[in-house]
């Protein structure tokens, strides 16, 4: 099927629950100076589900490796659908790291899944009779990433549901044949133009490398300027931009960024003027001729939340941006799926190192009824260590993003009857 020419940081997903949150790679600089969050307080997450009674019985057997001064501060909280288990500690980024690799050595050591250092929220507390009481004011900061951001205006609350465990599932099903290794971790996240609603996020709030996929970012940003008459877009920086999205062009991402006043002239463009969107995005490296960039980083919750205000083109630059992300090119949201329709129009933009793979776009079905149905997808895979065969690896793991995009578009094509006719997605 060709595309028309004109959507907690990881460790592996805990088999036997419902929905565990993914390790941050502690290499990826949570104790390094993150731009306006330098300042923010960090608590220590070990699990997200759905299912309030998986996250009590974790809770006890973390208790149980980690000791009593920890699990007097552990805590079962309530977010966007969700449960958590953290470490309410309300410290700063770099003791949050160094308290979850010293917790990680401890509960792997004991079958255990790694634990993750995470912003720390105005969290809503669950008592064991399942009530939602307000953040324990009392708890005073410990004396020795993922959670969801308080809803802005750029999204309607989420409504995590089905589709969130039938994603899961699926990963899962792919972790025990071996299509996911153990060293990855993965994040989704789907938004229903439709709807209003987000139907996935999972690990929607951790930092990820972000690879190529910063790119987009790179071209608001530069559009920022353009607004406010501070740079010009003709036909040299078009021919950059087009290169730098359509063709994934390093060194024209990089002639962008030198126009943005560096890595940290297009951080500060997007942080002091987009920060509703770029909650979690840091932009810190120029991107090598080579590609090996793994210091600039964002969240899929970050991408969605762009992703929602381009297509509503609430941001400077949105009508080209999205001409440029519809260029011909390859993607790994509906090239290559088996059910996914001809004519559907893809706006994305891929990321690929040896250490990630990812794609964030939307997806525009046109359904039986002749209307459009449009709805976000990224589809995030992180590995800790580069991975031996690039090819290989990178063609693998852009069919595992395949086929969770066929099964999204499988339940929403039957959410909205948009072919009377849906095949079946699971995997062969």
């Amino acid at each position: 099927m060709s595309r028309p020419g004109s959507l907690s940081v990881a460790h592996p997903l805990v088999h036997s629950l419902a929905h565990p949150l993914a390790w941050v790679i502690l290499a990826m600089g949570l104790a390094a100076p993150m731009g306006a969050s330098a300042a923010a307080h960090y608590d220590v997450s070990y699990l997200w589900s759905s299912g309030l009674d998986s996250v009590y019985a974790y809770e006890h057997k973390v208790a149980r490796v980690l000791g009593p001064n920890v699990s007097e501060r552990l805590r079962v909280v309530h977010r966007s659908g969700l449960y958590g288990l953290i470490y309410y500690r309300r410290g700063d980024s770099s003791g949050a790291v160094h308290v979850a690799r010293a917790h990680t050595r401890l509960l792997r050591s004991r079958g255990l899944e790694r634990a993750v250092p995470i912003r720390s929220r105005d969290w809503s507390f669950v008592s064991p009779n399942g009530a939602q009481p307000e953040p324990s004011p009392e708890l005073s900061p410990e004396p020795s990433v993922t959670s969801t951001p308080p809803v802005d205006n750029s999204e309607q609350a989420p409504e995590i549901g089905d589709l969130s465990a039938v994603v899961e599932s699926r990963v899962n099903d792919m972790r025990r044949k071996g299509l996911i290794a153990p060293d990855e971790r993965t994040a989704w996240s789907v938004y229903d133009f439709t709807t209003g609603k987000k139907l996935v996020g999972i690990n929607e709030d951790a930092q990820f490398q972000a690879a190529s996929m910063i790119k987009p970012f790179l071209a608001l940003a530069f559009f920022h300027k353009v607004k406010n008459h501070q740079l010009y877009y003709g036909p040299k920086s078009r021919r950059h931009m087009e290169r730098m999205i359509r063709y994934s062009s390093n060194r024209s991402a990089d002639w962008i960024m030198r126009h943005l006043g560096g890595p940290g002239g297009a951080q500060a463009i997007l942080k002091r003027n987009y920060g509703d969107i770029f909650a979690d995005t840091s932009i810190v490296e120029y991107i090598p001729a080579n590609g090996r960039t793994y210091r600039n980083k964002a969240s899929a919750h970050d991408y969605s939340r762009f992703l929602y205000a381009l297509w509503n083109e609430s941001v400077p630059g949105a009508r080209e941006i999205k001409r440029l992300m519809a260029l011909p090119g390859p993607d790994r949201l509906y090239t290559g799926t088996k059910v996914i329709p001809s004519g559907t129009r893809v706006y994305d933009k891929t990321g690929s190192t040896a250490r990630l793979c990812g794609d964030m776009g939307i997806l525009v079905v046109k359904g039986d009824d002749g209307r459009l149905y449009p709805y976000t997808l990224v589809g995030i895979i992180e590995k800790q260590q580069r991975a031996r065969h690039y090819g290989s690896w990178i063609r693998s793991r852009g069919d595992v993003i395949r086929r969770v995009s066929s099964l999204i578009y499988t339940e929403i094509s039957r959410k909205h009857n948009l072919q009377s006719t849906v095949a079946d997605s699971g995997d062969s």
